[in-house]
């Protein structure tokens, strides 16, 4: 699916730190833990707790997150709709992996079981 450019570069230039106590928030509501979003977010990039405190700290801008961090190879197999985007669809690899995260922080959310989320099996 087609985004525009600008949409792109706004996704681009938001801090992490900005989003991150939504997702927080999100999960918390629906009575998941920090933990579990931390281990959601750790399996799609690779940072630990002290390395996302640290990009936080830093208010890194999503561009720079994606950058420095280790995609998951099975991040390929996230699919379905999040923001009225269908996240395998996104042609902006770096629209794609911020909704990616988007996606994984929904299906916590939702109540989604852990070997789910993280794409075992």
């Amino acid at each position: 699916m087609k985004t525009t450019p600008e949409h792109n570069e706004r996704i681009a230039k938001m801090t992490f730190a900005s989003v991150y106590p939504h997702y927080v928030t999100k999960v918390d509501k629906k009575g998941r833990t920090k933990a579990e979003l931390h281990r959601v977010i750790e399996w799609l990039t690779g940072f630990n707790n002290r390395q996302l405190q640290d990009l936080i700290e830093k208010k890194v801008t999503f561009e720079t997150f994606f950058q420095k961090a280790a995609l998951n190879p099975n991040a390929r197999h996230i699919t379905g709709l999040i923001c009225g985007y269908r996240v395998e669809e996104i042609e902006d690899p770096l629209t794609q992996q911020v909704r990616y995260l988007d996606k994984l922080v929904d299906e916590l959310a939702k109540g989604r079981k852990m070997e789910k989320i993280l794409r075992v099996g």
